[in-house]
């Protein structure tokens, strides 16, 4: 039979007929499909601006993976094939592999939460996880910090979002908290010496005004606590500068025998 002889059958002509508006309307739907998931991300994307730049690309993947599997599946079905059986096996191996990788969707679960409450942001000093240090990226699955001694520590996500949070900078300033042992020094000159010293530190805010207190009074000891305001940044410097002139004071003065 020739090619001739072949087209020209009543039984593939009618075929023909058939299938290819089927092919043609599929083809009609994957190009319309393409052009939906364009627009549908493009219009998102504007949305979605104001939206952490990590959650919002993860966001715009699940809408063109969703719009195309829908398109897909209207495809099949313009063409003839049964989707039911593939809409099910599809569902099963989803689950399947949902159970497989339960580990790795609590931590995008987690990450998804931590960008959308901005719990911290990059930049951040932050305490979690067993770890503290400077936030340097913040992914979907994890979160690299780095440490104080320049080390880089990667933490899954649902570690930090269901364990306690510490931000150190987000509010923009901090207090520093410092107990000081006077043993039997009197307490008067002593108070206004040490709180003159950390006022006069000069990174300690006038505002909130540095504060001192009696904390405790021993048999052998007097403890007074000291309470500087500081930018979050200068905190560590500052803790240890009025720490240093608070013990070359107290070895500079006396005590009573």
């Amino acid at each position: 039979m020739t090619v001739t002889d072949f087209l020209s059958n009543d039984d593939v002509a009618h075929w023909s007929w058939q299938v290819l508006p089927k092919f043609l309307g599929a083809i009609v739907i994957l190009l319309c499909t393409n052009w939906v998931g364009n627009f549908s991300v493009s219009v998102s994307k504007r949305l979605l601006k104001r939206i952490e730049p990590t959650l919002q690309r993860f966001l715009l993947q699940v809408l063109k993976i969703v719009i195309w599997v829908v398109g897909i599946i209207a495809a099949l079905n313009t063409i003839g094939i049964e989707t039911t059986t593939l809409v099910a096996i599809v569902g099963a191996a989803g689950l399947a592999v949902g159970l497989a990788l339960q580990n790795s969707l609590s931590h995008l679960a987690a990450g998804i939460l931590l960008i959308s409450f901005r719990h911290f942001e990059v930049g951040d000093t932050i305490e979690g996880g067993g770890v503290s240090g400077t936030v340097d990226s913040i992914g979907l699955f994890s979160t690299t910090i780095i440490t104080g001694d320049n080390v880089r520590i990667t933490i899954p996500n649902s570690q930090l979002f269901s364990g306690t949070l510490k931000n150190q900078t987000v509010l923009g300033i901090r207090r520093v908290d410092i107990r000081i042992h006077i043993g039997d020094r009197a307490l008067q000159p002593t108070f206004q010496d040490l709180l003159a010293i950390a006022e006069r530190h000069p990174k300690v805010l006038t505002h909130p005004k540095a504060v001192g207190q009696v904390v405790s009074i021993g048999a052998h000891s007097t403890v007074l606590s000291l309470k500087p305001w500081c930018q979050s940044s200068d905190y560590d410097q500052v803790r240890s500068e009025i720490l240093y002139n608070v013990k070359a004071y107290l070895d500079q003065s006396t005590q009573p025998d």
